[in-house]
């Protein structure tokens, strides 16, 4: 008979789980992924162009070989392995800014007060810095930055599921709200040529957007307009996108965001959320999205929502949802139509 304490992931790598995270962390600001790019290294190689100690950049490589992120070939010969390409800072699907965010010091001071926000259903991050991650950015702008790049980093890498699920070949002009530097909107204008856009995010958030649409090549269709979507949002388009905007925030808070965008387009309008969706009975198959549900709770007080969840949002801020697509991927699209 099989012994039931076995089964699965064992609890002591569950305990020392905190610890394959500060590998990546410091593996991403330590630059390691780009420094292997180029192929076989030495201990000695890579502790010279970090500045770091010989020893120990040693035993944090053979912790990178357990994870699958490196791989050893002889006692002094290390290499990037496939999986380890995410954390480079030169692919288009780099996670490298992801890796600093989410296991930065302030995310992980925020995880480590996780009971508080299980018994308040609170915040951490305000706790923890005094601030919410929103006004906390605000003041640090260099968090700011790693912020940016992550989001832009992660859009680009869902963008062929999004565009694949959003047809937004049928639309004239798209908002993307909240939509940061336009790496999402960039690629959804390059897949539909006669398609225009307007990109829509707070100033700090498009101070990088000219150069990724013109990048793109699509500037001459893109117009960016600096903003707050809890006090207005771009009037008059005919599709209204919020990819990864509204698990940031509680009920209250998101349904404000979709009241504006409904106050803002036609009759005809329709409304695109990009999230992620939770099933009613969660399996370890979605595993990322109930994590990331925690870390919404601990750092914005938002979370991540199952689609009878997003049907009654939608419904509170005048919308019907009509479409859910994306079935297997990480984000799907929620589409509403006016109520």
């Amino acid at each position: 008979m099989n012994d039931q304490r076995t089964a699965g992931p064992s609890v002591m790598e569950i305990i020392f789980g905190y610890g394959a995270s500060q590998a990546v962390n410091v593996t991403a600001r330590l630059r390691l992924a780009d420094h292997l790019a180029d192929g076989v290294k030495t201990p000695a190689d890579l502790a010279a162009a970090t500045g770091s100690d010989e020893l120990s950049i040693r035993r944090l490589l053979r912790a990178l070989v357990c994870l699958g992120i490196v791989t050893q070939s002889a006692p002094d010969e290390f290499a990037l392995s496939p999986g380890g390409d995410p954390l480079r800072g030169d692919v288009p699907y780099s996670l490298r800014e992801m890796a600093m965010l989410v296991c930065g010091e302030q995310t992980w001071r925020s995880w480590g007060e996780l009971e508080y926000s299980v018994r308040t259903g609170l915040p951490a991050w305000d706790q923890v810095t005094g601030l919410s991650s929103f006004e906390y950015m605000a003041k640090h702008p260099e968090h700011a930055a790693v912020f940016n790049q992550a989001m832009a980093g992660y859009a680009r890498a869902a963008a062929p599921a999004i565009i694949a699920n959003g047809d937004f070949g049928r639309f004239a002009t798209v908002v993307d709200v909240g939509g940061g530097d336009g790496s999402l909107l960039g690629a959804i204008l390059t897949a539909h040529p006669g398609l225009r856009g307007v990109l829509y995010d707070l100033p700090a958030g498009v101070e990088s957007a000219d150069r990724t649409l013109a990048a793109a090549g699509v500037a001459d269709r893109c117009e960016v307009i600096g903003g707050d979507f809890f006090v207005s949002v771009p009037d008059g388009a005919d599709a209204y996108l919020l990819k990864s905007v509204l698990h940031d925030w509680n009920d209250d808070r998101a349904a404000e965001v979709l009241r504006n965008c409904r106050r803002a387009m036609p009759a005809t309008g329709r409304i695109l959320v990009v999230e992620p969706v939770l099933p009613a009975v969660v399996t370890p198959a979605v595993a990322g999205i109930v994590l990331s549900d925690l870390n919404m709770l601990v750092n914005t007080g938002g979370r991540e929502r199952t689609e009878d969840e997003f049907r009654a949002l939608f419904a509170a801020a005048g919308f019907d949802l009509v479409r859910v697509a994306g079935e297997g991927v990480d984000f799907r699209v929620l589409e509403g139509i006016v109520a």
